[in-house]
This record gives C-alpha cells, sequence and structure tokens, in this order.
C-alpha cells in the first residue's frame, strides 16, 4: 500500500481501524520536525529522545482511544503533546530556565557566503550564532519560544498559534516584541554580530 500519498487524516483512520503500518508513515513524516522542536527547547539530546518517544507513545495511545478529535492538524496536535511534555518536565525538575549548551550549525543568514566559507569564518560564525542564542535568552518566554519555532524549528506562525494555544495575531506580535527587544540589547550592548 502507498502510505506517502495519503493525507495524514487518512492515515490515521486507518490506524483506527487496526492498520499498525499506517502509523509508521505518520511518524516518518512528522519525526523531523518534532525532533527539532524538542531539542530547541530543552537543548539536550539525551532528553530530547526521551520527550520524543514519551511523546509518540501518547500520539498511539490517544488515537487507539479515539481522543483525536482535531481533524486536519496532525502536527500541531502532536507539537502541543510534545510541549506540554516538555513543560511538564521541567516542572518536575523544578527548573524553568533553560540555559543553552548546544553549538547549532544553523546557518542564521541563510546566506551562500558561509556556504564556502573558511576555518576563521566558521568560527566568526559559530562566536556570532552563540551569542544570538544568548540574547535570545533573555527574551520573556513567550517572545523567546516563538523566535525558536519560527527560526530555528521553521514552523509557519499558524502552526507556532496552535502549539502554544493562543491566536495568529498574538504569535505575531510576540515575535514583532522579540525582534524590538533583540535591537534594543544589541544597542545597548553596542554588539556586531555580521561578519567583518
Amino acid at each position: 500500500m502507498d502510505y506517502k500519498n495519503m493525507k495524514d487524516q487518512e492515515l490515521i483512520d486507518m490506524f483506527a481501524s487496526g492498520n499498525e503500518n499506517s502509523i509508521k508513515e505518520l511518524f516518518r513524516r512528522h519525526k523531523g520536525k518534532i525532533f527539532t522542536y524538542i531539542l530547541l527547547i530543552v537543548k539536550d539530546r539525551e532528553l530530547t529522545e526521551d520527550i520524543f518517544q514519551e511523546t509518540f507513545i501518547k500520539v498511539i495511545k490517544s488515537l487507539r482511544k479515539g481522543r483525536y478529535m482535531e481533524q486536519g492538524i496532525f502536527l500541531s496536535w502532536v507539537m502541543r503533546i510534545a510541549h506540554n511534555l516538555i513543560i511538564d518536565h521541567f516542572r518536575k525538575q523544578k527548573h524553568l530556565k533553560i540555559t543553552s549548551t548546544d553549538k547549532t550549525e544553523t546557518d542564521l543568514f541563510n546566506s551562500k557566503k558561509f556556504a564556502d566559507s573558511n576555518v576563521e569564518d566558521k568560527m566568526i560564525q559559530s562566536r556570532i550564532e552563540q551569542e544570538v542564542r544568548q540574547l535570545i535568552n533573555l527574551l520573556p518566554d513567550d517572545q523567546k519560544e516563538v523566535i525558536l519555532l519560527r527560526h530555528y524549528g521553521d514552523l509557519s506562525f499558524k502552526e507556532i498559534a496552535e502549539i502554544t494555544n493562543v491566536s495568529i495575531n498574538t504569535a505575531l506580535g510576540r515575535m514583532r516584541y522579540a525582534l524590538i527587544n533583540l535591537r534594543r540589547i544589541i544597542e545597548e550592548r553596542k554588539l556586531t554580530l555580521t561578519m567583518q
């Protein structure tokens, strides 16, 4: 059976009817975005894998019990489950302040210039990325979350709104204030976040 051309809802209906293979396609289709989202928030690969696995166990259990009623927004529903599990984890740890220890290789500026860069350029770029991540961590949690989801998780504002249970306008507003605050911090600290 060709699962790849089926819509999420068709695969969910098949799984509900007892076809175990359909869940494998849903998992394959969405695992990248979900794993990346969790990793961006918790910044620990081992913990990410645990929460990721817990997310899909919860998804499977909920589907089996017929609790999925979201019609057409499966990914957002799964992201919300992951989001809640992350919050639960940090509540248990009583550790709501997240610090960055990752050395992300994300190309912040999406520029060809960095694709052919030499070792020195890569070191400078890495330093800039670390500084940007530190600046993002200074933002209020709601603004930090929308930046991480949009720029690092590559999610649309519609998806961000659904995951965080706010309107699209609220998500857009948070992004606007996050960028304003980042500019203000950069100006106050007289930082230069560009390749010379």
